[in-house]
């Protein structure tokens, strides 16, 4: 099911599996996430591909993330929206910053995942998280799901910052002002995200200040074991940022969901659309490539939304 196997898709009705899906009957919104991050760039993707085939018209709405998009979700002021798993895992229980209620919703595939990138220009003298106490740090928007494992990292090193919670752009904007100019007022002395790979505003810091990741594959251990389903022992590969090794992190898986309610129709055509204009979802990010049927159904205990059930089994998945 990978790209290499699809097929272009131009009109409902010539689909692998089912040729009698009928049309969405009217538009979608798909909440996505900060302007310039992977989830944006995705979702922006996925979205004109889906309008493309279907003929009606599904917009995004950058947010600020993952906390963002499950309440919008929750209260339908979005009908698809990206979450990372530990996130989309809280709401579901009730826990965290869903103490106030556990939110419901369905599941339409596992995407991609998400890395913990700790991100410090290359001269810095910050080499592990305990050297960034007192230090300002972006953690990330508020209700992003950066902002919920940057907390959970600095907890479990036992480690206060100065915490900032600028969006990615902004982020690296303010991280590349205090490399550049330390003696002015502003600036942050690092950034903690959580972003597919690469993240281009990022990436883009090789090529200006030079920036190097932090190793934090032990800490990563103490919350994977903790939080059992929502994390993954993982590391970055140096080719993906031009670095001198590979950096142990934690990987977080990303789920497509849908609120409750959301059209069988809906549902299907925009799974249909990702496996079967996989490659050209690839134009659009990389991380596209990584969508792969097998896995892509590992959204326990988030239950697949029916017309999601109905394409995996058409598809002997």
């Amino acid at each position: 099911m990978g790209a290499a196997a699809t097929a272009a898709l131009i009109t409902p009705g010539c689909s692998r599996g089912r040729s009698d899906e009928p049309a969405p009957d009217g538009p979608a919104r798909f909440a996505t996430g900060n302007k310039g991050g992977v989830y944006a760039t995705y979702g922006d993707g996925l979205a004109k591909l889906v309008t493309e085939v279907t003929g009606v018209s599904m917009s995004t709405i950058n947010t600020s993330g993952s906390l963002q998009n499950l309440r919008m979700l929750a209260t339908s002021s979005a009908d698809l929206g990206f979450s990372s798993s530990d996130v989309a895992l809280d709401a579901w229980d009730g826990q965290d910053d869903f103490r106030s209620g556990a939110l419901r919703f369905t599941a339409l595939a596992r995407a991609y995942d998400n890395y913990v990138h700790v991100v410090v220009p290359t001269a810095s003298n910050i080499f592990k998280v305990e050297d960034l106490r007192n230090k300002d740090v972006n953690i990330g928007p508020v209700n992003s799901g950066t902002r919920v494992v940057a907390g959970r990292i600095l907890k479990a090193a036992k480690v206060n910052v100065k915490a900032k919670y600028f969006d990615l752009q902004t982020a690296v904007a303010q991280l590349t002002q205090r490399a550049k100019e330390p003696s002015k007022p502003g600036g942050i002395d690092a950034l903690i995200w959580s972003g597919g790979l690469p993240t281009d505003p990022i990436k883009s810091l090789q090529s200006t200040i030079g920036f190097r990741l932090v190793d934090i594959g032990s800490l990563a251990e103490q919350i994977a074991l903790k939080r059992f389903g929502g994390y993954i022992l993982s590391s970055i590969p140096p080719s993906v940022y031009s670095l001198s090794s590979s950096v142990p992190t934690l990987a977080i898986p990303n789920y497509l969901l849908a609120r409750r309610g959301l059209s069988d129709s809906w549902a299907w055509w925009t799974l249909n659309t990702m496996f079967r204009r996989q490659a050209d979802l690839m134009t659009y990010h990389a991380e596209a490539g990584s969508l792969d049927a097998r896995s892509a159904v590992a959204t326990m205990p988030i239950p697949l939304h029916p017309a999601a059930e109905r394409w995996y089994r058409a598809n002997h998945i």
